[in-house]
């Protein structure tokens, strides 16, 4: 039932139309508060009920206090979901077993439906198998078919089984790319049931953490695991603290030779230095206004890297300018801009809000920088980066310094340090024209000096839209490219998420027969260890015209400042300063190859996808025919003998610890990714299904089988579990096994589970950093682990893990296992949970008893101590007594 306690309904006349909508300034001391805010006080506003949404949350937003600690909880009803295809294919099957269940449970299966437009872009699964030749896109193009048929099959069937639901083809671009492109509104309209026409503002979670690309045109959005996002477009809200906002103002302009990457990667390290986990960052000042649309949603983007939930810019003329660049109707375009100006949500750099924190950036001060070698907030300067990883390097190389190596024709010797993967990558920079033309341009020099790539460097170039590939055609700039081996290699996140294909076999044999300590360099977002490519252990983040510059140079071990790149044809030494274009030259070159049209014509036909695409074999109906046989899409075994009412809390006795883990340990290192091993759980597991070694595909395309997840996860081959001693990979201690011998995580969980034994994990700071990752906590769930006891915890996978039935647990402030003397032989008892069936408190701390064990020193005594428990709002706590945020949500529906 709508409620309208602050009298906002009104109305706005845009031309000839009139939109219902709920005015802010009906609500005293909303001014005050910053852009972010009041979205999501319109939010409240619009949806106000007198249960789930009251007058004093509302209340509450507006006289929010900027110094105070979170504490208030309301309800965020996103306008829409946004998807990828690597979390997109498991959402569509949790959606798909819902209805499974809501037949089980006697109710009707059309209940499962979204009811938010829920878009999902196939992006995540072609991968880099064949590089550096003409034909490359479309060899990929045809090998991502048939790998993925199935999962292509599916999904088509998804589009036409459930209402609101729609699926940008493989091919096409990648997600926060064609979500700023075209699919984000900015402000929203919606036509009711009683014929009015709604606007409010667009807002968005989505299954991938830089969901946050889309705050670089206004619209307040941000990454969510695929379990929330599934409650999400089942019209639940997501339940949250009015967050902290970070102010952060930007003055000065960017000098020359330095790109918006540098810029990001500057922001990300003062911002992760400054601590902003759980808090909003808004962009304000007078030099908001110099900032292009393409930087603000670089900046936007690397959110999940600085920790923030979002990263925002508010509306203004820059965002107006890329939207009719971008091909939004006239229509649209007064509708953004009448509402902006309406609701006081139209950038006023004479106003300043009133912010928790205060930060500055003068980016006059900002200077060429990369980072790395495995985390995106360790920036370098570019004048220091040969020091640095001259000083890095000991840590990494254990084995030769060097091997000779014969490929393609060539011999030479691979070194410690060389460059063995350049990628033009990710959503975070082809999205940007300033650093893809600045890319080109500097091929273009580089080619007309002589200068070429290195034999050993595999290089790919993986735009974000088509968009990119026309401006690089009518620029001029494609065959340039080309020449120094940045051929097209397909339209998706490719070696960012891990998707980089083999090594070619010589390089690849030297590497691990020597175990040399190669690098990649990429223009990502992510740089963590092992994510990348298998025979790469440093990984570096940098521009695009860096990426191309140190495909060049060959290698990490290089000072760009005095080492030349080469020779041109006269025999004069080429530096990098030589070949490095102007702002003035890449703006021309902007200005002439950019244009409306381009985006028009691209996004005319986004969901119709190509021959391909619309030939794949489509089963029809609103149940989907399980195919036991098959190994990509398997019904989930989440709601297996669920009944309506859930089962009382227990508390958690005689646990084992499954994996002991150090500080920043990221949802990469716990979800399965990457490449499948033949001789992993996962790796058996498909063989024993009939499946070659050459269509294991990777573990992302697998994520409908849960049977394939559960034996990836925690098995990430840079994972340190602290029960074992100079071990890597998916491996612990057995301790159901005479000795507690050394065993795969899955082994060892399946032990467990057979003699009824409850699991735990120990962990550090920063648990669960990283990508939305819904499959770290799905993995850890179906693992058999009831708590996880860190000493803090990631935003996002905090709240998966609660979705999945997981109790988040956290030490006693400034205690740690290592300080409490866990040495994880020790057998857990948890006791407290159960006053969750007593009461709708959340109850503050847990009583932990770790007890010495048979595998323990025969000195250890009992320990106990209270955890904190990290269960922050009356939702959690629900889906937390249901066993999971999607047994809740069924629950609901079928009572209903």
């Amino acid at each position: 039932m709508s409620v309208n306690s602050f009298g906002a309904r009104d109305t706005l006349a845009v031309g000839d139309k009139s939109y219902e909508i709920f005015r802010l300034d009906a609500v005293p001391g909303q001014e005050k508060l910053p852009y972010s805010l009041k979205v999501l006080l319109e939010n409240l506003l619009r949806t106000e009920d007198g249960a789930n949404v009251t007058a004093e949350h509302i209340k509450a937003l507006a006289n929010w206090d900027p110094n105070a600690e979170p504490s208030t909880e309301i309800q965020f009803t996103p306008a829409r979901v946004v998807m990828q295809d690597f979390t997109g294919v498991p959402c569509v099957v949790d959606l798909t077993t819902m209805r499974e269940a809501m037949k089980n449970l006697g109710g009707d299966p059309a209940k499962i439906n979204p009811l938010a437009p829920a878009e999902l872009v196939i992006d995540h699964s072609v991968i880099v198998d064949v590089f550096g030749q003409p034909d490359a896109v479309k060899r990929n193009v045809e090998i991502e078919y048939e790998r993925n048929g199935e999962r292509y099959q599916f999904l088509r069937w998804g589009q036409q089984a459930f209402d609101n639901f729609k699926v940008v083809p493989p091919g096409t671009g990648i997600i926060h790319q064609v979500n700023i492109e075209y699919l984000a509104r900015v402000v929203f309209s919606k036509e009711l049931d009683n014929g009015v026409v709604q606007a409010y503002p667009d807002t968005c979670v989505g299954t991938d953490s830089h969901t946050t690309m889309v705050n670089g045109i206004g619209v307040l959005g941000w990454g969510v695991g695929g379990i929330e996002a599934e409650a999400a477009m089942l019209g639940q809200p997501v339940s949250m603290l009015i967050p902290r906002v970070v102010g952060f103002k930007l003055s000065g302009e960017i000098p020359a030779g330095v790109t918006a990457t540098d810029v990001v990667l500057t922001i990300t390290q003062m911002l992760r230095e400054h601590g902003v986990v759980g808090k909003f960052v808004e962009f304000y000042g007078e030099g908001v206004a110099s900032v292009p649309l393409a930087n603000r949603a670089t900046i936007g983007n690397m959110s999940p890297e600085f920790g923030s939930t979002a990263a925002i810019f508010p509306i203004d003329q820059v965002t107006m300018d890329y939207l009719r660049l971008t091909g939004r109707s006239e229509e649209r375009l007064a509708l953004v801009e009448a509402y902006a100006k309406a609701q006081g949500l139209w950038h006023d750099p004479a106003h300043e809000p009133v912010f928790s924190e205060y930060m500055e950036l003068d980016l006059s001060t900002v200077v060429p920088s990369i980072a790395g070698p495995k985390r995106p907030q360790d920036r370098i300067k570019l004048s220091e980066s040969k020091e640095m990883f001259e000083k890095t390097l000991p840590t990494y190389a254990t084995g030769r310094d060097e091997a000779p190596v014969e490929y393609a024709g060539q011999q030479f010797d691979l070194k410690n340090g060389a460059v063995a993967v350049a990628a033009i990558t990710s959503c975070t920079n082809t999205s940007n024209p300033s650093v893809m033309i600045a890319a080109g341009l500097l091929a273009k020099k580089a080619v007309e000096k002589g200068l070429k790539q290195k034999p050993w460097v595999k290089t790919s170039l993986a735009p974000g839209s088509k968009v990119v590939t026309d401006y690089y055609d009518k620029s001029g700039l494609t065959p340039y490219l080309e020449k120094v081996g940045f051929y097209t290699t397909g339209y998706g996140c490719t070696v960012c998420i891990g998707n980089t294909g083999p090594l070619p076999e010589p390089i690849s044999e030297a590497i691990n027969e020597n175990d040399l300590a190669v690098t990649a360099v990429l223009s990502g977002n992510r740089n963590f260890e092992g994510r990348i490519s298998p025979d790469v252990k440093m990984n570096y983040l940098a521009s695009p015209p860096l990426v191309i510059a140190y495909a060049l140079a060959g290698t990490m071990d290089f000072d760009f400042e005095t080492q030349p790149l080469g020779q041109d044809q006269n025999g004069e030494d080429v530096y990098l300063r030589d070949i490095w274009p102007s702002p003035a030259e890449v703006q021309k070159t902007i200005d002439e190859s950019i244009d409306r049209d381009m985006f028009v014509t691209k996004y005319a036909s986004v969901f119709d996808g190509d021959e391909k695409w619309r030939s794949l074999p489509t089963p029809e109906g609103k149940l989907f025919a399980w195919d036991d046989d098959s190994t990509y899409v398997r019904e989930a075994p989440y709601f297996d003998g669920m009944r309506m009412d859930p089962d009382p809390v227990q508390d958690i006795h005689g646990a084992r610890v499954l994996v002991k883990l150090g500080d920043s340990v990221t949802t990469d290192h716990i979800s399965p990714a990457g490449s499948i091993k033949a001789d992993t759980p996962a790796g058996k597991y498909l063989l024993s299904k009939g499946v070659d070694r050459r269509s294991f595909n990777s573990l992302g395309s697998r994520r409908g089988n849960h049977e394939v997840m559960i034996r990836g996860t925690f098995a990430n081959i840079r994972l340190k579990n602290r029960l074992l001693d100079g071990v890597e990979g998916g491996y612990t201690r057995d301790f159901t096994q005479a000795g507690g011998p050394q065993s795969w995580i899955f082994d060892a969980a399946t032990h467990y589970k057979e003699k009824g034994t409850p699991l735990v994990v120990l962990a550090g700071k920063e648990y669960g950093t990283g990508s939305s990752r819904d499959w770290a906590a799905k993995g850890t769930r179906l693992l058999g682990v009831k708590a996880v006891i860190a000493e803090s915890f990631e935003r996002i996978h905090r709240s998966n893990l609660i979705g999945m039935g997981v109790i988040p647990l956290q030490f006693p402030a400034g205690e740690s296992y290592e300080s409490l003397g866990l040495d994880g032989t020790e057998i857990f008892d948890v006791e407290g949970l159960t006053r969750f069936n007593e009461s709708d408190e959340i109850p503050a701390t847990m009583t932990v008893t770790a007890r010495p064990s048979e595998f323990s020193p025969e000195e250890k005594k009992p320990v106990t101590f209270e955890a904190v428990v990290r269960i922050d709002t009356p939702g959690e706590a629900n889906y937390y007594r249901n066993g999971g945020i999607l047994q809740y949500v069924l629950r609901q529906l079928a009572a209903a």
